[in-house]
């Protein structure tokens, strides 16, 4: 489903990432970790485009998707939904309003049928019944459940999660992974930077270790966490687990 090769990406003098080749399959869970200032995140905005490459390549579904124009890029992104670590929900509308409003505006489906779609994403999630609240009114795990259907309301193809948990209260973070799991399990693309590694075991296909701008040792979760060859993840592990 994605295809990477070469990418480089650089701020100024800053080489954030450094020649990184990597393939992501349909219907994988692939978690990325790493200590912070690694790349990760980068690596995945680089992946729709938030960030623009130094260099090298990304495919997405067999196209190269590298130098689209910005009517592209919008286009690519419908299908990439895209988590981040603050929830960045419009505060001054109900959480409906924020769920339909791309896929209305977009002209993707009918303010009906996106009002539909979002009942039962709704539903699925377990908050239904704050459709009509406003996001100051939700815990922190709300906003962030929310913030997930929001993209799954465009019926993305991939989700990507940039550290989903890490700005939550650490009770709340047990309902974000769940509903995490649940999408895993439904047979979603997934492509998550996290600090937790309970959830990289479980979920993942496969997990990555990133340093320096570097994907330095991946495997499947089983080998990653009991057998680990590279001597900075060995270190890495040491501190986390």
């Amino acid at each position: 489903m994605i295809d990477v090769k070469g990418l480089c990406k650089s701020f100024g003098d800053n080489h954030v990432l450094v020649d990184i080749d990597e393939h992501i399959e349909k219907g994988e869970k692939v978690v990325i970790v790493g200590p912070s200032g690694s790349g990760k995140s980068t690596f995945l905005r680089c992946l729709n485009l938030l960030e623009r490459p130094t260099a090298g390549t990304i495919t997405f579904e067999g196209r190269d998707i590298t130098s689209a124009k910005t009517k592209e890029v919008n286009q690519i992104r419908q299908k990439m939904g895209m988590v981040f670590q603050h929830f960045n929900l419009f505060n001054h509308l109900t959480i409906m309003d924020n769920i339909t409003l791309a896929p209305v505006k977009l002209k993707l489906m009918s303010k009906e049928e996106a009002c539909q779609k979002a009942m039962e994403l709704l539903h699925r999630v377990g908050l239904a019944d704050k459709a009509a609240a406003y996001p100051a009114q939700l815990s922190g795990g709300q906003k962030q459940r929310i913030a997930i259907v929001r993209s799954l309301a465009m019926n993305p193809d991939v989700m990507l999660f940039d550290e989903p948990t890490s700005a939550l209260d650490p009770e709340m973070v047990g309902e974000v992974l769940d509903l995490m799991k649940q999408l895993a399990d439904s047979g979603m693309t997934m492509v998550v930077v996290t600090h937790e590694m309970g959830f990289a075991r479980e979920v993942g296909s496969r997990v990555l270790f990133m340093a320096d701008g570097h994907i330095l040792e991946q495997n499947t979760p089983e080998e990653f966490f009991t057998h680990p060859k590279n001597d900075r993840l060995k270190d890495f592990l040491s501190k986390v687990l």
